[in-house]
C-alpha cells in the first residue's frame, strides 16, 4: 500500500477544497474526488509517477483512506508502488510531492522518474 504523510494529505485536502470552492462559485455541486496514484511508462529512468485528482474509480482499483484522503490505485501501478511514501516538501528550491519508493533501483535527478 502507498502511504501518504500527514503533510501531503493536508496539501491534497487543500487542493480539493479549492476545487470545491470553484465549483460552488459556478453554482455546481462539488464532485467527490479521489487521489489517484499511479505509474506510467516514460521519463528518463523508464517509469514516471502519476498523481491526479479524479472523480472516477475503476472497477479493479484498490481504494483506501489516509488522513481523510481517499486514495485509489490500479493493480498494475500498485506492484511498482508497494511500500512507497508520498510526502510534500515546501523548500527554497521548490515545492511539490515527493515519492520515496523502496522498489526503485535508480531515480532521475528530477525525482519523478525511476527504474525497477
Amino acid at each position: 500500500m502507498v502511504q501518504l504523510t500527514e503533510i501531503a494529505a493536508r496539501e491534497v485536502t487543500q487542493i480539493i477544497e479549492q476545487q470545491a470552492e470553484v465549483a460552488r462559485k459556478r453554482g455546481d455541486e462539488p464532485a467527490k474526488l479521489y487521489l489517484r496514484v499511479g505509474v506510467k511508462g516514460g521519463g528518463c529512468s523508464g517509469f514516471s509517477y502519476s498523481l491526479d485528482l479524479t472523480e472516477t474509480m475503476g472497477e479493479n482499483d484498490e481504494r483506501w483512506t489516509q488522513h481523510g484522503v481517499e486514495i485509489i490505485c490500479d493493480p498494475k501501478s500498485q506492484l511498482y508502488l508497494e511500500g512507497t511514501t508520498i510526502d510534500f516538501k515546501d523548500e527554497v528550491m521548490g515545492r511539490g510531492f515527493v515519492f520515496q519508493n523502496p522498489n526503485a533501483t535508480s531515480t532521475c535527478g528530477c525525482g519523478s522518474s525511476f527504474a525497477v
